[in-house]
């Protein structure tokens, strides 16, 4: 397989998904839209959007069927970049070559930014038209970022020296604050193609192996 043909067919329609959801940056407030838009165009590699439609084709299913979970996942790991590069976590100036958004606009901005890309991904996935599969999706995108995933593993990457704390602490950081997301949009994807429970829990263990590797 030539994943990067794959990608090449299949991340176009991430994006175009992501410019439908996302405000015309000069809709008003003008300022937080362009702030929500500043590093999610140009993007990264886009990795979750791939393996939530990876996870879809993998139980059967049309990738278009997990395009929601890919657009969610997208707008989550953006939220998080930025809350991470603020002053009061990492005090990152950089990102992507780019300046990071508290730089490019300022603080306050930026925090509602992250706040409101946040918001929207739950919006994009309880907008699915299978709405059963798009809440499940919902509930465990936000089991995976909040006390018990992402956020909780900032609340341990932040505290005196976690690599002073042993290999396992830092491996529970790791799995919170980059495996969980992972997790979930592999879980996510093949949750809108139908997977059933028993294919969801091989798919979750899956993630979690990819996501801590």
């Amino acid at each position: 397989m030539d994943v990067q043909a794959w990608m090449a067919e299949r991340i176009p329609g991430v994006d175009a998904a992501l410019e439908s959801w996302l405000p015309p940056a000069g809709q008003s407030p003008a300022s937080l839209h362009a702030a929500m838009r500043h590093l999610v165009f140009p993007g990264g590699k886009r990795l979750r959007p791939a393996l939530a439609l990876a996870a879809a084709e993998a139980v059967g299913g049309p990738a278009a069927a997990a395009l929601p979970m890919a657009t969610a996942v997208e707008l989550i790991h953006i939220y998080s970049l930025i809350h991470d590069d603020l002053p009061c976590m990492d005090d990152d100036v950089l990102r992507r070559g780019r300046p990071t958004v508290h730089v490019a606009f300022d603080e306050a901005t930026a925090v509602l930014a992250g706040d409101a890309l946040q918001s929207l991904a739950f919006e994009v996935l309880l907008s699915e038209a299978e709405a059963d599969r798009g809440a499940g999706a919902a509930r465990d995108l936000a089991r995976a970022i909040g006390a018990a995933g992402l956020v909780g593993g900032q609340v341990d990457d932040l505290g005196p020296d976690p690599l002073a704390a042993g290999v396992e602490h830092v491996l529970s950081i790791h799995a919170r604050k980059t495996a969980a997301l992972i997790q979930v949009a592999v879980v996510g994807g093949a949750r809108l193609a139908g997977a059933g429970d028993e294919r969801l829990a091989e798919l979750a263990a899956f993630g979690q192996t990819i996501g801590v590797a």
